[in-house]
């Protein structure tokens, strides 16, 4: 019944330029911290009040970009370690619970199915170079593995103990320097057959819209802003709902900048804030690295 205090904080999906257009054959790796802090909101019949969480993130992805079927592609794996703190009163009484471990692997793929053709070193640059404007559609799949730390006497959990597949639909409009991105997704979830206590925990599916405009000053050097609305998700526990559809607003901002002609930097900021009155209400900053070759 407790399920928001279960789930780790998966804040909105909010990713400007994942469509990107990268050369065919290109390493990516990069390194990311993130800290979440934000306020969990319960049906007061729990008991539980003023309950929130803070949770900090290092996270490792991988991308590798390849042609398939004539058309650009990209893989992407990212695995987390987590360490986070949830507190409240229970009953009129403090309580706290620290987590550290691993959280849910996931894997992406992605294909550019308009636009942003397969080239490579300097038939990409050239192409780069003098394309002004330019129409990208992209279609990719996300999988959530259960490979997180998990528990099944515990409610809080840094793992999920289950499967997620979330199919991606983008759009890509690029004039000059501006760029506008529209996004799609559904979540859709296998069941945990080992949820708390011997229960069972399904989901319905979550789906989520996002926007993302993005000025490029040069190369490397960008500012993004984003908003996005998910609506969905309502959990039943061995049967039972647990009245807690969610419909949360999210937005954020993004920068890039290049270090080197290799090396790139990143700053965000997301925030979300659930438009029931069940949810949770997030802020996650982010500092990431990545390197390629």
């Amino acid at each position: 019944m407790v399920l928001l205090l279960a789930a780790p904080c998966r804040g909105q999906d909010i990713e400007p330029r994942r469509w990107s257009h990268m050369p065919i054959g290109a390493n990516f790796v990069g390194g990311a911290y993130a800290y979440s802090t934000g306020d969990i909101l319960l049906d007061p019949a729990l008991r539980i009040e003023n309950a929130q969480f803070d949770l900090q993130t290092l996270g490792l992805k991988y991308i590798r970009s390849f042609e398939l079927f004539g058309k650009s592609a990209r893989f992407d794996l990212l695995d987390a370690y987590q360490i986070g703190t949830w507190s409240g009163l229970l009953n009129g009484t403090p309580a706290k619970v620290e987590r550290e471990g691993w959280a849910d692997a996931s894997l992406r793929f992605a294909v550019n199915l308009y636009g942003a053709p397969p080239l490579a070193g300097k038939e990409f640059a050239d192409y780069r170079a003098k394309t002004d404007c330019e129409t990208i559609i992209g279609m990719g799949l996300v999988v959530q593995l259960p490979t997180g730390q998990y528990f099944d006497d515990k409610l809080i959990n840094l793992g999920t103990n289950r499967f997620t597949f979330r199919p991606q639909l983008g759009v890509v409009r690029n004039v000059g320097k501006w760029s506008g991105e529209l996004n799609t997704s559904a979540s859709f979830f296998t069941a945990n057959d080992r949820f708390y206590n011997g229960t069972r925990l399904v989901q319905d599916p979550l789906c989520s819209v996002d926007a993302n405009l993005i000025y490029t000053f040069c190369p490397g050097l960008w500012l993004a802003g984003s908003v996005g609305y998910g609506d969905g998700g309502l959990n039943r526990v061995s049967g039972i709902s647990s009245n807690d559809r969610q419909s949360n607003l999210g937005w954020g901002l993004g920068l890039g900048i290049p270090l080197s002609h290799t090396v790139g930097m990143k700053l965000g900021y997301v925030g979300t804030r659930t438009q029931v009155a069940t949810g949770l209400d997030v802020d996650t900053f982010t500092c990431a690295f990545s390197v390629m070759w």
